[in-house]
């Protein structure tokens, strides 16, 4: 099959959405217990190095974003790093694809840090990081609750070698 990267267009919300649900229901990819409302979640993320990934059919079955980490000026090129595929196109290398759009295009726009936080039970998210050239900062042990248990994420990052060097 033959999948495409496209920018995110506000239409895409609803299937967005859906996607971050899968991965809320799945209960390794975010802390967050309820999907937002699409204006909510539009002003939570950068308006700039957004995209979706389409099938054949013109279907969205995977999306990446980038949130400030903080709003202080001098944190203005660091950014966290969101991917979710739809549970039944992963495993077939397609957050790699998205992943590393999502670097380029963040270096274009003037990032010069990547984060992520990853529950350390996601080894395959925290693997395709890795081979994208994030370095694992370290563990941050129960830095939250889910569901009343506590839970640790590896926390990663990715300097650019061309942006702020």
């Amino acid at each position: 099959m033959n999948y495409e990267i496209r920018p995110m267009r506000p239409e895409d919300g609803a299937r967005v959405l859906e996607i971050f649900q899968q991965g809320i229901d799945g209960g390794n990819a975010t802390f967050d217990d309820h999907v937002p409302v699409w204006e909510a979640w539009d002003t939570d993320h950068f308006n700039v190095s957004r995209f979706v990934l389409e099938d054949e059919d013109g279907k969205v079955v995977g999306w990446c974003a980038l949130k400030p980490v903080s709003k202080r000026d001098c944190f203005k090129g660091v950014a966290e790093v969101s991917i979710y595929l739809d549970n039944a196109v992963q495993g077939k290398g397609l957050g790699k694809m998205l992943l590393r759009k999502l670097i380029l295009d963040s270096e274009d726009h003037g990032f010069w840090t990547l984060q992520a936080g990853i529950f350390p039970e996601n080894e395959a998210s925290i693997a395709v990081h890795q081979k994208q050239g994030f370095r694992i900062v370290g563990t941050r042990e129960k830095i939250g609750k889910m569901s009343g248990i506590w839970r640790d994420i590896v926390f990663m990052e990715r300097r650019s070698s061309v942006v702020g060097v």
